[in-house]
């Protein structure tokens, strides 16, 4: 059984850059995946995993289908998830009735990685991998909503990358540029011309970052620092060895 996304594990892994401000709305509850303080008494889908509050959460099931007014609940937001500070057995009623979302009073907090919808708890060493990696290459806030590797070394081989490639550039850049500006040249000029060179021969439903770490792979196998006319093909070779 899965339980609930606890936030400080999620803030420890993707990076804690601040409180965004608050704010009303309708929240969506596929979208609430952990707890503040409770997760070990709900499974992933908020099902009950303590026998015990099963009282109060059919109690509150039972007004919900009245239509009495219960307030809204209170959540963080990270990204594209929520996780619940107080209402968890409002969120867990509201879901015993099939219902798919619930008026919220919202915190959102502005992480390093970003939290896509479709995390999980399994995938937190992940991107507490990736938020070293943009602590190391502080990526623009576009590419990273996009970022996803599902092997930890993959980060550290890609920062060791890009921080070389920064490294062998900035003699012929003019003027001082900060880390961000060469993370960005970095993944302007270095990252997007091979993407161009292999997005026609790779699977459509892989990530941008995906097809960069698997070309770089490839690279150093070969021992160089440069890209190969036939890079295309010899990613083919290797998929198909």
């Amino acid at each position: 059984m899965t339980t609930l996304i606890p936030l400080y594990d999620a803030l420890d892994a993707l990076g804690d850059a601040g409180t965004m401000g608050r704010h009303e709305g309708i929240v969506p509850l596929d979208a609430v995946v952990g707890s503040a303080a409770r997760a070990q008494d709900f499974d992933e889908d908020f099902g009950l995993t303590n026998p015990a509050l099963r009282g109060r959460r059919d109690g509150l099931a039972a007004m919900l289908r009245a239509g009495e007014p219960l307030g809204p609940v209170d959540l963080v937001q990270l990204g594209e998830l929520y996780f619940v500070r107080d209402g968890h057995h409002r969120v867990s009623a509201a879901k015993t009735l099939g219902w798919d979302s619930l008026p919220a009073r919202v915190t959102r907090v502005c992480t390093v990685a970003y939290a896509m919808c479709c995390l999980r708890r399994s995938h937190l060493p992940s991107k507490a991998a990736e938020r070293r990696f943009l602590e190391r290459v502080p990526l623009p806030d576009d590419v990273r909503r996009d970022l996803w590797l599902d092997a930890p070394a993959d980060w550290a081989r890609l920062a060791d990358s890009a921080e070389a490639w920064a490294h062998r550039t900035r003699g012929s850049r003019c003027g001082p540029a900060t880390v961000s500006d060469l993370a960005a040249a970095w993944w302007r000029d270095e990252v997007v011309p091979v993407l161009d060179r292999l997005r026609p021969r790779v699977t459509p439903d892989l990530r941008d970052v995906e097809v960069y770490v698997t070309a770089l792979a490839a690279r150093d196998r070969l021992g160089t620092l440069d890209w190969p006319e036939d890079l295309d093909e010899l990613l083919a070779t290797n998929r198909r060895s």
